[in-house]
C-alpha cells in the first residue's frame, strides 16, 4: 500500500482564496473585527489589485493554510530601489511547526529581492511568540525600533 504525499503549493492568492484567506486572518486577529460578506470580498479584491501589493499562501488539500502581504513601496533613497513592508503573516494553529510559514516567507523574500528591494521590514506582537522564528528567516530586532500609531478609538465595522 502506498501512501500518496500531498501537494504543496505556495502562489499568489485570488479573489476565489477569499473564505481561507478570511479564516487566517480570523485566527492572527483574535477578536479585532474583520470585513466580511461582500464588503469583506470587495476589500480583499482591491488588496488584490492594489499596485505593488501581493498576498502569497501555502495551500495543501486544496486549503489555504498559511499566508503573508508583500507591500513594494517606492522610494528615493538607496537609489531609488524600493523598500518592502511584510504584513498579515500567519499558519493556522494545526498546520504549524511543518515549515509552512517559512516557505511563504522565502517566496516574499525572493519577490522583494528580485524587485531589487534594498530592504524588508515588519512588525510582530510581543506577545506573539513569533520573533524567534522571523529571527531564524534573518530578520534583525537590533537595528531598528518599530513604533505604531494607531487610531483610537478602533474602527468598527459595520453590523450585518
Amino acid at each position: 500500500m502506498s501512501v500518496l504525499s500531498p501537494t504543496i503549493t505556495v502562489r499568489r492568492l485570488t479573489i476565489d482564496d477569499f473564505e481561507d484567506y478570511l479564516g487566517l486572518l480570523h485566527e492572527l486577529t483574535e477578536g479585532v473585527p474583520l470585513a466580511r460578506g461582500e464588503e469583506g470580498r470587495a476589500h480583499f479584491a482591491k488588496l488584490l489589485d492594489h499596485d505593488g501589493t501581493m498576498v502569497f499562501g501555502l495551500e495543501i488539500y486544496d486549503q489555504i493554510v498559511s499566508c503573508a502581504t508583500l507591500h513594494i513601496l517606492p522610494n528615493m533613497t538607496y537609489g531609488g530601489r524600493p523598500y518592502c513592508l511584510v504584513e498579515n503573516v500567519v499558519t493556522l494553529q494545526a498546520y504549524r511547526g511543518r515549515g509552512f510559514g517559512r516557505m511563504v516567507m522565502d517566496t516574499l523574500r525572493n519577490e522583494a529581492w528580485q524587485a531589487n528591494a534594498y530592504k524588508i521590514m515588519l512588525l510582530t506582537g510581543k506577545d506573539r511568540d513569533a520573533k524567534g522564528f522571523y529571527e531564524s528567516l534573518g530578520y534583525k530586532a537590533d537595528q531598528k525600533h518599530g513604533m505604531v500609531l494607531r487610531q483610537v478609538p478602533p474602527y468598527k465595522a459595520p453590523e450585518s
